[in-house]
């Protein structure tokens, strides 16, 4: 007779515990800040793999031309990327000389390393070929990098729940080419400009989007502060360029829906 799911089971707790191996093992055992150090980043990796999840869900809801649908999910992701940031704080707890005390063990290893936060880079349209390149070290990885390079992106899907809205959407935007990164376009601005003027409904839409934009933007400026605070400008973990990176990722995933504000 099997045994009866419990809380335990269900959420195999005691192998998740058992993720958490601290590789700073000496004479007087693990540094003391290594296990929140691992900790963190595994629920990042976790928060990642929901986003991703709600990230899909919501592309396909706007393909549908689900507005109210996509809203809900909107505001589910809104409340991950706030979690995201608001753990950073938690990070922030670990001083330079706390994080020096194991960092040479982590070797090669860096943030620079997630797979699955480059999946979202690529899902909101900031594609690099090259990031591919990077992935070779686990094939079942790369592959689902790779996947997400070749398929459309939050914004081409918003494109097409804007034609399914009656706006003109030009076949040159509806069809682009998905590997490449979004582009500001006078064209799509104008449209923009339309919907916030008479359509009410579609600009919720629109703003749902900024406000992932701004949350997504919020978390990179956090994270470059954290770094700053911790390892200054010094050369990231695993050779990474650190800080100095990461502050020119601080821009917006959907320029056109910034641009055209200027102009109402």
């Amino acid at each position: 007779m099997s045994k009866a799911l419990n809380y335990s089971s269900y959420l195999r707790v005691d192998e998740l515990l058992r993720l958490q191996a601290p590789k700073s093992v000496g004479p007087h055992g693990p540094e003391h800040d290594e296990l929140l150090f691992i900790i963190i980043h595994q629920v990042y990796e976790l928060w990642f793999k929901e986003l991703l999840h709600e990230i899909t869900y919501m592309q396909q809801l706007l393909y549908q031309n689900e507005a109210a649908r996509a809203s809900h999910t909107t505001r589910r992701i809104l409340a991950i990327l706030k979690t995201v940031v608001a753990q950073i704080d938690v990070l922030e707890t670990l001083t330079p000389l706390e994080f020096n005390s194991f960092r040479r063990f982590l070797e090669t290893a860096s943030g620079f390393q997630s797979v699955q936060f480059r999946e979202i880079e690529f899902a909101f349209g900031y594609k690099r070929a090259k990031v591919i390149e990077h992935c070779t070290d686990d094939p079942e990885a790369h592959q689902r990098l790779l996947e997400r390079y070749q398929q459309p992106t939050v914004w081409d899907a918003f494109l097409h729940y804007l034609s399914l809205n009656g706006y003109n959407v030009s076949q040159e935007q509806l069809n682009r080419d998905v590997t490449q990164s979004i582009q500001p376009s006078a064209e799509i601005q104008a449209l923009l400009i339309d919907v916030y003027r008479q359509d009410p409904s579609v600009s919720n839409v629109c703003e749902n989007l900024v406000d992932i934009d701004e949350g997504l933007q919020e978390w990179r400026y956090r994270h470059v502060k954290m770094v700053e605070r911790t390892i200054g400008v010094k050369i990231g973990t695993g050779g990474s360029p650190g800080a100095a990176y990461l502050a020119t990722t601080l821009k917006p995933f959907f320029p056109d829906l910034w641009a055209m504000r200027s102009q109402l």
